[in-house]
């Protein structure tokens, strides 16, 4: 492989933001080897914590070490080298030397955020779940903004069968960021999940509104849903039929009952059709398709 193509899918792995850390290590590697380091310019300290993350990934802590060095030498006292030298220090010695090195830079500056997840990623993956929460709770106080911070707080809860907290740490994500579909989707799934069929119903057929264009009738006869726009009717079609069980269910966030249930269920039913009639690539037959018709076929209650 030639340097300009290596630095290409270096460039490529950084845009995208993937880890993919067997490639961008053959890559770099290459790319020191060749003293390529010199053509990125001011991009190349960005290259060489890509290449130090992958370098710890693949287990050749020799070329993380190197490249680590090199940035500390650049960036002293830099807090993003803090986080580089604490994601070096968990990989090979035991949770409490690198909780110890978190506290540590915590302790002279409490505003680290990069220092706090990482104690926090630590705490979790050692079983400490309530500890990691408490401080997770902490760190979303006084960074209230942190969206990952809240999707990590709702999956903690998740993970211990608390829906409802879970919802309730979605909820924010979703005032940080209204227009996202994945994240109305996990919301409404999560909804679903703490059986809050009314909300969840709702979020569902919003996911669809957000994913399937203009809210013209006409349009929507003609399109066919793709790819969480079918998961979303797929959910409004669960929600449907728990609801027609049960057409006194109190909602835990208090969202109104549907009023047309049937036609909701009938809507997803026509919608989830059209997507699984699609012919596919190169004629290929949609797979499961039988088995969806069966299901949707069945009677609503």
């Amino acid at each position: 492989m030639s340097l300009q193509s290596a630095l290409e899918q270096l460039a490529a792995h950084r845009i995208k933001n993937t880890r993919a850390s067997q490639d961008v290590f053959r890559n770099g590697l290459l790319v020191l080897q060749k003293k390529g380091l010199k053509k990125l310019g001011d991009d190349g300290w960005t290259f060489l914590e890509q290449l130090t993350l992958a370098s710890i990934d693949v287990g050749r802590l020799d070329i993380a070490d190197q490249c680590l060095q090199l940035i500390a030498d650049k960036f002293p006292n830099s807090p993003r080298v803090d986080c580089l030298t604490g994601i070096r220090i968990e990989a090979t010695e035991p949770p409490e030397t690198a909780l110890k090195y978190y506290a540590d830079i915590l302790e002279a500056d409490s505003a680290n955020a990069g220092i706090w997840k990482r104690r926090i990623s630590v705490l979790r993956r050692t079983g400490k779940v309530e500890k990691a929460v408490n401080e997770l709770v902490q760190f979303l106080d006084t960074f209230y903004t942190d969206v990952e911070g809240w999707l990590e707080l709702a999956d903690i809860y998740a993970t211990c069968n608390q829906y409802e907290h879970s919802l309730q740490a979605l909820t924010h994500v979703l005032l940080l960021t209204p227009q996202n579909p994945f994240y109305m989707l996990q919301a409404a799934e999560t909804a679903y999940t703490a059986e809050d069929f009314p909300l969840a119903i709702k979020m569902f057929l919003t996911v669809v509104d957000m994913t399937d264009g203009d809210d013209s009738e006409q349009l929507l006869q003609e399109s066919t849903p793709l790819g969480i726009t079918v998961r979303a009717w797929f959910g409004v079609k669960l929600c449907a039929r728990r609801i027609a069980q049960n057409t006194n269910m109190k909602s835990p966030s208090n969202t109104s009952l549907p009023k047309k249930v049937e036609l909701l269920d009938e809507l997803a039913t026509e919608r989830l059709r059209v997507a699984y009639s699609s012919s596919g690539q190169k004629g290929e037959i949609a797979k499961g398709r039988q088995e969806v018709f069966a299901w949707v076929a069945a009677p609503l209650a």
